[in-house]
């Protein structure tokens, strides 16, 4: 003012009318922004809120990443049997759905009015990028279409034989037989699995939520290294089969490969879109991460629940193995073949099972662009995010009665009739469903099919389970089975 008062006072007059505007400008932002959250929290009163912690913390605190933090939903699904609403903090309202009338607005709306929220999903950004997973509008409707020819049904059966390959070696690792690869630690599965330990836990702690004082704390140093480290391996080999396909050309390459099935970094480096523009090298290292984070992560915990499932049921685990006895019956090889996979109905019956009573992904977020109705009358106000409950929504008494009991037949065709397609969701549904979801289920049926061919799988009664939902449904402390190899193949 004392610059502004030796310019003359008219000076003065200006540039106090301007401090003045911006001043009535953002009081006027900050009572828009209060009426319309005033508004917002009057609409949400349709929902039912569970106790919380106080008017100042909401729920902050109650939901825990463990075994209790399970069990808790558990009791909400039983209490709230549609969904609830969660208070993050005073300013954040979470919607917790848990049924399928609930869910199906939110799950088949387009992507464009349904994308994944910013808070959550946000906190992988850094980790993931701009792939599949994260990406939003034009772009992940672009990448959605060039990629979804690289899990065709054509290109998923030459990974059979991968699948089969790789259920051999890890049966040789069992018995240490003829392998080291359980003593050579690999430092990029590591940093996957700190990074999704970090990021739950941030999620937990609303004093990291703002980037840069998140930057500043412990947690925050060991997510930027880990990041680093599981760039670092991407880039290089992006970078090695960018070099190898530029030096050989396309069709040379392309003749190079003939007879062996090309992996995803092959795929997503030929991939175009109708003009021929194809991906650059940041969305490949993009879609590369999130799918080594998606596609091991998930199927790895998917699998061992199963084996875990068959071990605390052996009269189910050896209707499994009579079934692939006869399906293996005659031949040279023990080996399962892309054809065989639609010849194993009640080992199928058995992973669904599995992956509705342990979902490896317990929860989807969206945060949509309108409002959007229930079929109830209910509305969910734009902008609210909506915590879509996959463990919830399986493990409802409305929908799966008797939850917590492990029994395969619920997947026969004479009990699915009638029943929501939407209750049954590991995968997500809708337009955003997870691309790998067959390429997942391939894998599950080779490696559950070949195990219990050739071993017992039973529990180490001395160490149980308890688990612990992250990104991905873990244990705290791993899964231990005792496997036995059969007389047969001794």
């Amino acid at each position: 003012m004392v610059v502004a008062w030796a310019l003359g006072p008219l000076a003065a007059v200006a540039i106090g009318t301007l401090l003045l505007a911006l001043l009535l400008g953002w009081l006027w932002d900050a009572v828009v922004t209060v009426t319309r959250f005033r508004a917002t929290c009057h609409r949400l009163r349709q929902f039912p809120r569970p106790p919380w912690r106080s008017w100042l913390l909401g729920h902050t605190g109650l939901g825990k990443s463990t075994e209790e933090g399970l069990r808790q939903v558990d009791e909400l699904v039983a209490r709230y049997r549609r969904g609830c609403l969660w208070w993050l903090s005073p300013w954040t309202p979470i919607l917790r759905l848990f049924h399928p009338d609930t869910l199906r607005p939110l799950l088949l709306a387009s992507a464009f009015v349904a994308p994944k929220d910013q808070l959550f999903y946000g906190f992988l950004k850094p980790w993931l990028g701009d792939g599949l997973l994260l990406s939003r509008g034009q772009k992940w409707a672009r990448h959605r279409r060039l990629l979804t020819p690289a899990f065709h049904w054509d290109v998923l059966k030459s990974y059979v034989g991968v699948f089969n390959q790789s259920t051999h070696i890890m049966h040789k690792c069992i018995f240490s037989h003829e392998s080291r690869c359980q003593e050579q630690p690999s430092e990029y599965i590591k940093a996957i699995l700190e990074l999704s330990t970090l990021v739950v836990r941030r999620h937990h702690r609303l004093l990291h939520h703002p980037t840069w004082l998140y930057r500043l704390s412990a947690d925050g140093r060991r997510f930027a290294q880990a990041c680093a480290t599981v760039h670092s391996f991407t880039a290089a080999v992006v970078q090695r089969r960018r070099q190898a396909l530029d030096r050989l050309g396309r069709q040379a390459w392309l003749e190079s490969h003939q007879g062996r099935s090309m992996d995803f970094i092959d795929l997503l480096l030929l991939t175009k879109d109708k003009d021929g523009n194809t991906l650059s090298d940041e969305d490949i290292s993009a879609e590369a991460d999130t799918f080594m984070f998606e596609g091991h992560d998930t199927t790895a915990s998917g699998l061992a629940w199963l084996l875990y499932n068959l071990a605390r049921h052996p009269q189910y685990q050896e209707r499994c193995r009579q079934e692939v006895r006869e399906l293996l019956k005659g031949r040279d090889v023990e080996e399962i073949e892309w054809e065989d996979l639609s010849r194993l109905p009640f080992t199928t019956m058995c992973i669904k099972e599995s992956l509705r009573l342990h979902p490896p992904v317990t929860a989807v977020s969206r945060c949509c662009t309108e409002d959007i109705a229930l079929r109830d009358g209910r509305v969910i106000p734009k902008g609210i995010i909506c915590l879509m409950s996959i463990y919830g929504t399986h493990h409802n008494p409305d929908v799966w009665p008797e939850p917590q009991v492990y029994n395969p037949l619920r997947f026969s065709l004479e009990n699915s009739q009638g029943r929501s397609p939407l209750a049954f969701i590991p995968f997500s549904a809708g337009p955003r469903n997870c691309i790998g979801q067959n390429f997942a289920m391939a894998e599950l049926k080779v490696v559950a099919a070949l195990t219990v061919a050739r071993f017992t799988i039973r529990l180490d009664a001395g160490r149980p389970p308890r688990r612990k939902p992250e990104l991905i449904l873990r244990t705290e402390d791993g899964l231990w089975l005792l496997l036995e190899p059969l007389p047969e193949v001794a």
